[in-house]
């Protein structure tokens, strides 16, 4: 806080310890006496610049305006928002912290904030309205706020900018904590005139802040001015007919607080200074420019922004302002009001990391071609291929005849290279592999993320990309485990009575060959039909069981075939789902928690800013 130099405001010589003094227009003889001593002595009205400037009476000033000061602990209740605004600040309270380890400190700096000072808020004095007089050099808001309470508190006249640092009056008791918030020392809180106070009983629990100009040339009187409208429960705006279309006023102020139009006057002063009808011009120009601004008039009973025009001066006006001020305290909205306002700016500023307008998440087709991907990769479709062969390889060995499986032995053992071409190919086949899983794991995430807002799309490929990390190594695990089992395949319930004829078709073959070679020694007798019949059966029996048990095996083997594909299939899939699905889904839940927070925040508040 910026201290105030002896011509702005002298303290009271009184002890720190006196009791408080409420002063009235009529004080017995000693009072009197007491007060002439202590203006002999130097009084904070005797500096030449206050009194004497406005009436030329420091003394009478000394008698009628006194400093607020507490006599003891006031009991004030605590102000309360209703149900309304409360969902909101717990919904903007539960979003941030969803957020906290998604958005950046910078980001999330202003919802924080507001927080803070709603809580803050909450707990100081419910019957009171803090209502801040800001305005430009030479606009006359001193004199307004010296009209409002009756008698000159904060200088006005010929030096500028006149307020070097924020001056508070108090219409009523128990508001001691709220002016300590605004951090406005002892020295510089007041009181209204007693007749003033009593006149305008409508005003009990105004509390009037005279700011410093917001163009003033000091940069810590802006920055006063920016920090004291951040704690205020509304604003009183004072242009005049010179300045009240200034650029920094509408862009630096206006514009940024157009949201909390219900709590904000624009009162054109000084047109006493403006002839005939150019009064009602300029502030239709003024409206005008609020318009633009997006500022919300209060025109036909409407909740918005009451613009006046008055006089402080000659007090054309004042008691239109008066009248709007007091129904604007007696309603005791404004403190919910401004604090919804604030949410609604917050909300705005959080639109860009939390708004999309499409519908977001991982679709079916979209997680079936992720798994259909790693199967690709884990090779699922060649293991159920091999699976099937080596079904119908061992159907074959079992069912067909003895010459051909010695045949295709020995050709099998006739070509040794085959082995070392396949192995040669293998790095290459890793490889591939490897890629076609980053190529998964990248798709999935682009579609994920697709139409999230930047913060939170990052997110999900993060969790993507940590996933991915070791999964072609766990792919190659499971290939070996969930590939074809240990052993032989099953065998169908009819492969041991084709096993059984194709081995009858062999002793027929025996039975028929040795007949004929005991006929050709002599052991036997001749008789050529029934050994010739033996054989032919057993020779064109024997590849007739083996065609037929081959076609008969094709569907065991097939399903056989599909099994070991669809094995692998689910475990490469249940390894993709737990180490990059459901990481990015509980991302896109996280997502969703907050949205429908965020959705709490903006929804609500559209209803009311009093709520």
């Amino acid at each position: 806080m910026t201290a105030v130099t002896d011509q702005d405001h002298t303290e009271h010589p009184e002890h720190p310890k006196r009791p408080k003094q409420h002063e009235h227009p009529e004080h017995d003889a000693s009072e009197g006496s007491e007060a002439a001593m202590r203006t002999d002595s130097g009084s904070p009205w005797d500096d030449g610049l206050i009194a004497r400037r406005v009436n030329g009476s420091a003394e009478e000033e000394q008698r009628t305006v006194t400093e607020s000061r507490a006599s003891g602990p006031q009991t004030v209740a605590p102000l309360a928002y209703g149900p309304h605004l409360g969902s909101r600040l717990e919904a903007l309270r539960e979003l941030v912290g969803l957020s906290r380890a998604r958005l950046d400190h910078r980001t999330l700096a202003p919802a924080g904030r507001v927080l803070d000072e709603s809580a803050a808020r909450r707990r100081l004095s419910g019957q009171h309205t803090v209502v801040a007089i800001a305005g430009a050099t030479g606009s006359g808001k001193s004199q307004l706020f010296n009209a409002l309470a009756g008698v000159p508190i904060s200088e006005t006249g010929v030096r500028r900018p006149t307020t070097a640092a924020p001056i508070a009056c108090s219409w009523s008791d128990g508001a001691a904590s709220l002016i300590e918030r605004l951090g406005i020392p002892p020295r510089l809180r007041r009181r209204p005139l007693q007749a003033t106070a009593d006149a305008d009983e409508r005003l009990r629990g105004l509390v009037l802040v005279d700011l410093p100009d917001h163009d003033s040339a000091a940069v810590q009187h802006r920055e006063q001015v920016d920090r004291v409208l951040g704690l205020v429960d509304a604003v009183i705006w004072v242009v005049d007919p010179e300045k009240y279309a200034d650029a920094m006023l509408h862009e630096r102020y206006l514009r940024p607080m157009a949201a909390h139009a219900e709590v904000m006057f624009v009162v054109l002063n000084q047109i006493d200074r403006l002839p005939g009808e150019a009064a009602e011009q300029v502030l239709d120009d003024l409206r005008r420019l609020l318009d633009e601004d997006g500022i919300v008039l209060g025109e036909y009973g409407e909740p918005g922004t009451s613009v006046l025009a008055l006089s402080a001066l000659t007090g054309d006006g004042m008691g239109e302002l008066r009248e709007a001020l007091g129904r604007f305290v007696s309603e005791r909205g404004a403190p919910a009001r401004r604090i919804s306002a604030d949410v609604d700016i917050a909300a705005a500023r959080l639109w860009p990391v939390y708004a999309t307008r499409r519908r977001i998440g991982l679709s079916e087709e979209a997680r079936e071609e992720f798994s259909d991907r790693l199967a690709d990769a884990v090779g699922a479709t060649a293991a159920g291929e091999a699976a099937e062969r080596a079904w119908l390889r061992n159907a074959n060995r079992a069912c067909g005849t003895p010459w051909l499986r010695l045949w295709r032995w020995c050709q099998e053992h006739s070509e040794p290279s085959t082995g070392r071409v396949a192995l040669r190919g293998q790095p290459d086949e890793e490889v591939t592999a490897r890629q076609r899983v980053e190529q998964a794991v990248r798709t999935v995430a682009d579609r994920a993320s697709a139409g999230l807002p930047a913060p939170w799309a990052q997110a999900v490929r993060e969790a993507a990309t940590r996933g991915s990390q070791g999964l072609p190594e766990a792919l190659d695990e499971l290939a070996v485990r969930a590939g074809l089992p240990p052993g032989r395949p099953p065998r169908p319930g009819w492969w041991p009575l084709a096993v059984l004829v194709q081995a009858s078709m062999t002793v027929l073959q025996f039975v028929g060959g040795l007949w004929l070679l005991g006929q050709i020694i002599g052991v036997t007798a001749p008789n050529l039909g029934v050994p010739v019949l033996l054989m032919v059966i057993g020779i064109v029996g024997g590849p007739l069981i083996e065609w037929s048990c081959r076609m008969a095996a094709r569907g065991p083997a097939r399903r056989y075939g599909l099994e070991a594909e669809r094995r692998l299939r689910e475990a490469a899939s249940g390894c993709g789902r737990a180490r990059v699905l459901d990481p990015v889904a509980a991302e896109l839940l996280r997502y969703r928690e907050v949205r429908e927070q965020y959705g709490r925040v903006v929804g609500v508040g559209a209803g009311g800013g009093g709520g």
